[in-house]
């Protein structure tokens, strides 16, 4: 029961870490969006289409104001594969790497911390039991562990290690994932066309449903305000 009470708690502030920096990805991706105050919603034309393949849109570049051209989402995803963290500054948000390592880094630290109480534990365990042989398979007992301990609880604790160890390893694959989709979805931001000059005109209309039932067609219509 404790060893459980103990996963999840361990889940419970791992959770608590990917909403933080998941919140610090909308709240970046917020201050981007009002900083293009200038931009607006370009035409078709505006985007230059490959002469070897005509009228392909595959073969444009997203760009942004000025001139910058903007990474292709695919290529942060790899980088953030190869190196977690890469992609959040291809992205120029290499305030997030710290969050990343730091993420990593702990839960790795603390795996680490575990596998070696682990370890401990199940020496003991195992060389303080009369029905094993005494040939210390998995090492000599630590110091800080007494002849004289229990077999239930010296298990129990083994068992707790394992248990948080195996939790901690789920963490980290979590965190590496997390670090993939983070700079792989703002990639695909940075190149949305926002300006505090757009405004949308919902309007709602009688349609006609499936099986010839009558209904309401909801439609929002983007614009670009008059000055």
């Amino acid at each position: 029961m404790r060893s459980w009470t103990a996963c999840l708690d361990c889940l419970r502030i791992f959770l608590s870490l990917i909403f933080f920096l998941f919140g610090c990805t909308i709240y970046s991706y917020g201050q981007t969006l009002r900083s293009r105050i200038d931009r607006s919603f370009q035409p078709l034309s505006h985007y230059s289409l490959s002469p070897e393949v005509p009228g392909s849109l595959d073969a444009r570049q997203d760009t942004a104001e000025g001139g910058e051209s903007l990474p292709s989402p695919n290529s942060v995803m790899y980088k953030s594969m190869i190196i977690p963290g890469w992609g959040q500054v291809t992205n120029n948000q290499i305030w997030k790497v710290p969050i990343v390592y730091g993420l990593l880094g702990g839960l790795t630290w603390y795996s680490i911390d575990l596998t070696r109480r682990y370890h401990d534990y199940r020496a003991a365990y195992y060389n303080l039991n009369d029905q094993t042989s005494d040939d210390q398979r998995f090492g000599p007992t630590p110091d800080y562990i007494p002849e004289s301990a229990n077999l239930e609880q010296l298990k129990t604790i083994r068992n707790t290690y394992r248990n948080r160890r195996d939790m901690v390893y789920i963490g980290i694959a979590l965190a590496y994932g997390l670090n993939i989709v983070d700079a792989y979805v703002f990639a695909h931001m940075r190149s949305f066309d926002v300006s505090d000059n757009l405004s949308m005109r919902p309007s709602l209309k009688p349609d006609v449903m499936a099986h010839a039932a009558f209904g309401v067609t909801l439609s929002v219509e983007l614009f670009k305000k008059s000055k």
